[in-house]
């Protein structure tokens, strides 16, 4: 068993004997209890037990299950990762399926038999186990099917939906700054997607002039317009069965807006200076860094061409609102390069690390790849410095890299919260933060916070 597992079992039950009945059933190393739903929650709090045995009947409903149905809402939504079971009696099996539909894992009906409730406790904390697992399997990946580098959690949800939306050819419209990783993306969707044994082929309508973007894009035949020496494809028939990135959308011209929006509409191309009209089976993914909606406010790009492209949105942060990507990224290049240079570099300076945390990283990824390449064929040591990465030094404050530096910030800051939430009241922000009433007193002493004149106890 993982270190970090939750093992606590809480039973919520408003009988004392049968509530010390059930505690001295279970062979967990934690067992806690409540009679009632605060109870229940300042519990809860306090320990995230994995596992909840739930009483339907509590106070002040105890010969219904309103007030128990309400507990179960409250825990879930607090810590939807717990196991609840419910506990009624024989004449109450329809609130124990509702309480199931509610999002409880399973239902045990009165009278109470050790054995078999023990049972399923246990299948409770398995699967609880199993399931604490996978996800921190799932969170240690970098996403490496994708190509793209991260642990934060955002760009890992956005992974997980381009495996959701790769199957389909619904048409993608790929958000971002420039340097974002957008056809890092679309090549994702290509490769986990059914065209993937297929072309894939891309177009940046940024990148080319406007007189000769048409004939990319559509091809054109022999003698169409001088210097047209041969029959050619453009590029969105060469994609034919496969993948076509339409990058920098917003930069179309009105005339190739429809243009597209016709092939959109009717997947067939016309070349240049040709009357056939040639069928062409592609999944359409577009990227763009412009604002589109903004675009066709102003009439710059036409709306019913926005609503063809944006079937699936995905929008991919910039590189400063990424959590710890940018020491993470600026390893792994630094890793590639070295090896890529014949570098023997191993690793940053402590002035390095704390620059690349500190700078914005306007032009994203890209940015960073190159500042790192520079740094590690400029580099006279065998570590690289601020300087050598070409960034101002970060200044004397900089983020604490000592996890009890952490934990002290982030519990004087929760503190300090609560403190004002609940209008100074120790009982009420004790109960919130999970812990005794003493203990809150000793982190307002540690943290050197000055209890106020509105700081107040349950009893004022």
């Amino acid at each position: 068993m993982n270190k970090d597992e939750k093992t606590a079992l809480l039973i919520v039950e408003d009988d004392p004997g049968l509530q010390k009945q059930m505690r001295w059933s279970f062979d967990t190393s934690e067992t806690v209890t409540a009679a009632d739903r605060e109870g229940a929650l300042a519990q809860l709090r306090r320990y995230e037990p994995a596992v909840v045995t739930l009483d339907l009947g509590l106070p002040p409903d105890p010969d219904g299950a309103s007030e128990g149905l309400a507990t179960l809402e409250q825990i879930l939504a607090l810590a939807p990762d717990t196991k609840v079971i419910v506990v009624t009696g024989n004449q109450d099996r329809a609130n124990a399926v509702k309480a199931v539909g509610m999002g409880a894992y399973d239902f045990y009906q009165k009278p109470f038999d050790p054995e078999v409730l023990r049972l399923v406790v246990d299948r409770a904390f398995r699967l609880h186990a199993l399931q604490q697992e996978n996800r921190r399997l799932q969170e240690s990946l970098t996403a490496p099917s994708h190509g793209i580098i991260t642990r934060d959690p955002g760009m890992l949800t956005i992974c997980r939906n381009v495996e959701r939306v790769a199957p389909s050819d619904a048409t993608v419209l790929l958000l971002g700054e420039s340097g974002t990783g957008k056809e890092l993306f679309a090549r994702a969707l290509h490769r986990l997607g059914r065209r993937s044994s297929k072309r894939f082929v891309a177009i940046n309508c940024a990148a080319i002039p406007e007189n000769l973007l048409e004939s990319e894009l559509f091809g054109y035949e022999k003698g169409a317009y001088t210097g047209a020496h041969k029959q050619t494809r453009g590029k969105i028939e060469f994609a034919d069965g496969g993948t076509f990135l339409l990058d920098e959308v917003g930069d179309l011209s009105p005339a190739l807006q429809a243009k597209m929006l016709r092939f959109l509409q009717e997947r067939v191309v016309e070349r240049i200076g040709g009357r056939e009209e040639i069928p062409v089976d592609v999944r359409i993914v577009c990227a763009t860094h412009r604002n589109l909606k903004k675009m066709i406010g102003e009439g710059r790009f036409r709306e019913d061409l926005y609503y063809r492209l944006s079937e699936i949105i995905i929008a991919i942060p910039p590189l400063r609102e990424r959590q710890c990507d940018a020491a993470l990224l600026a390893h792994t290049f630094m890793s590639k390069f070295s090896q890529q240079e014949g570098r023997s570099i191993r690793g940053f300076k402590q002035d390095a690390l704390d620059a690349i945390e500190a700078y914005p990283w306007p032009g994203n990824v890209r940015e960073m790849e190159n500042c790192v390449k520079r740094a590690v064929i400029m580099a006279e040591g065998a570590h690289i410095g601020a300087a050598d990465l070409g960034l101002e030094p970060a200044g004397a404050k900089s983020e604490p890299l000592n996890l009890r530096q952490v934990r002290d910030e982030a519990e004087r800051t929760a503190v300090v919260k609560i403190l004002g939430r609940v209008d100074g009241n120790i009982a009420e922000a004790a109960q919130l933060l999970g812990v005794s009433r003493p203990t809150l007193y000793d982190l307002i002493k540690r943290h050197g916070l000055k209890p106020s004149a509105v700081i107040k106890t349950s009893e004022d």
